[in-house]
């Protein structure tokens, strides 16, 4: 998955207009314009598209959790330069409040059956030896269920 992909998957689930998506990088710390929002959201093969990096998508992401569950009091939060989806996954658990249960349904939802170990595993450090990678199609159907949980039809 690109994270285009992504953040349009997200804009569409939680009917996020373009003046709460510059809100929410404006939360994660970082500046969008109309203009990029334009180009992110074109579709690939379209004239005028734009890659969304890393950096930006967890600017985004951050601006979510901020949204959803306040800012943190302290230190200001800075975006990792690099994600893998099981950074992304992590962020939308926190952003959404999400319990290993809640996750467990949102992906039953996209008719994918987790056990509560492979879920564990997904959220370990990348050192640990039961970390396993969360792969795209994993990651798909965890958007997809959270499409189908807060857009039914």
């Amino acid at each position: 998955m690109t994270n285009n992909d992504i953040i349009r998957r997200l804009r569409y689930t939680f009917s996020i207009t373009d003046d709460e998506v510059i809100e929410l990088f404006e939360l994660g710390n970082m500046v969008a314009t109309p203009f990029q929002l334009i180009a992110w959201f074109k579709k690939e093969e379209d004239e005028g598209y734009t890659a969304l990096k890393d950096v930006e998508l967890a600017s985004f992401l951050n601006g979510f959790i901020s949204k959803k569950r306040g800012k943190k009091d302290g230190a200001i939060v800075i975006a990792e330069e690099e994600l893998n989806n099981n950074i992304i996954l992590r962020k939308l658990k926190i952003a959404l409040n999400l319990k290993d249960v809640d996750i467990i349904d949102v992906f039953k939802l996209a008719d994918l059956r987790v056990s509560k170990h492979e879920l564990s595993a997904l959220f370990r450090k990348p050192d640990h030896p039961h970390y396993r990678a969360c792969k795209n199609q994993f990651l798909r159907n965890f958007l997809l269920g959270l499409q189908l949980r807060h857009r039914p039809k």
